[in-house]
């Protein structure tokens, strides 16, 4: 009894550890072996569709749109094509108004709510290029962004991620807690990438496919990103990201606003577990070693978190061992109590936060996975309120 304790304990334990901590190492020191061959510049640049599902974007929508057309990228073999989710604000006429001097922008306008996936599989279809990315308002573009996502491509890449730069971090909120989880996704995608083509998910705010290799977004998904990105792997194309491919995207400086939106990311990372499965069951391929590394023992987060928590209660009465594990894993989950006491005497402990970010994050992961056991009704949703840019 006290050794099945001790090996579903430290066999939960072990996948935590390994995808936080042990897969980036692993990655890194395989990357000091590695031969990182520059991508060669083409010597023509095709034409690119940029394709953006928008809902209520007023306040950074001429932005976009600025950030693009100053690309460092023939203006000529651009064409922009914005789909409004039924918007009940400015944005359309903001997009008709820029428009009016440059007839690359097109708007198709939706007159009912959607959602983004759905979105993206209607402006596909009126697309005129054979590249496409797919973007968000809030992503801003640096000026070599484009060239940068085209000349990544080789034979053998069937989609490349844009790297994302977080802006208005503050110390009060938990926007430098996200900015550094972001900033170290962004290493292990690049190193995915490097290593093996096949880099986990783009951030969804900027990324770049080939257009035959784009499959209809299943009714109701809502992490798009993600599945075309292991649709592009399914079909044995590589994915990347490209380091500098830049992007720059405001963040959540709100624990409940961050909440909600990864809850409702969580939902649909578990449709992804659920569609690609079969990729999950092969961990000696490089996807497959990929994938349960990188996502499927994080997705599982929340539950080996709560298996750690049973077994440590109950090895607890056997071992002082156990017992000081479990009054640590204790500490460690009433993190976001000490956070919140800290805020009331306007202290910010970078690392407390940092543990209550994660506690919460899992918690979104274990909501998420209500949600999606309940049923995902609508992909449809409400823009979240971060720290615009001035």
């Amino acid at each position: 009894m006290i050794i099945a304790l001790q090996v579903f304990f430290w066999l939960a334990a072990f996948m935590l550890i390994h995808s936080y901590v042990l897969y980036p190492v692993i990655l890194e020191v395989l990357m000091l072996f590695k031969n990182k061959k520059q991508t060669k510049p083409g010597t023509q640049l095709p034409g690119i569709s940029i394709l953006m599902s928008v809902y209520n974007e007023e306040k950074i929508i001429a932005q976009k749109l600025d950030s693009i057309l100053q690309s460092n990228y023939p203006q000529e073999n651009i064409e922009i094509i914005i789909g409004s989710d039924c918007s009940s604000d400015s944005t359309e006429g903001i997009v008709k108004e820029i428009a009016k001097n440059y007839p690359q922008i097109k708007l198709q306008s939706f007159k009912e709510r959607i959602g983004k996936p759905q979105i993206l599989n209607e402006l596909i279809k009126i697309s005129s290029y054979d590249y496409v990315i797919f973007t968000d308002a809030n992503v801003l573009f640096d000026k070599d962004n484009i060239r940068n996502l085209v000349e990544s491509f080789s034979e053998d890449t069937g989609l490349v991620g844009a790297t994302i730069i977080n802006h208005g971090l503050k110390k009060q909120g938990i926007s430098r807690q996200e900015g550094s989880y972001i900033k170290g996704e962004n290493r292990i995608k690049y190193n995915e990438g490097i290593l093996w083509g096949t880099m986990m998910g783009p951030f969804g705010g900027c990324f770049m496919m080939r257009k035959n290799l784009f499959e209809p977004i299943p009714l109701n998904f809502i992490v798009d990103d993600f599945y075309l990105s292991m649709i592009v792997l399914e079909k044995k194309y590589k994915c990347i990201c490209a380091s500098n491919a830049l992007c720059y995207e405001d963040v959540s400086d709100e624990m409940s606003q961050e909440f909600k939106r990864k809850k409702r990311i969580s939902a649909g990372n578990y449709q992804n577990l659920k569609r690609f499965a079969s990729i999950a069951k092969k961990p000696f391929t490089a996807t497959g070693f990929c994938f349960l590394s990188h996502k499927v023992f994080r997705w599982w987060g929340p539950f080996t978190i709560i298996i750690c928590g049973l077994t440590l209660l109950s090895l607890s009465l056997f071992s002082k061992f156990y017992l000081l594990l479990f009054f640590f894993y204790c500490l460690f989950l009433l993190m976001p109590l000490f956070d919140y006491f800290q805020k009331k005497i306007r202290i910010n402990n970078f690392l407390i936060r940092l543990s209550s970010y994660f506690v919460y994050m899992n918690a979104a992961l274990l909501a998420g996975f209500i949600q999606y056991k309940r049923g995902i009704r609508t992909n449809v949703w409400n823009r979240t309120e971060r720290v615009l840019k001035s």
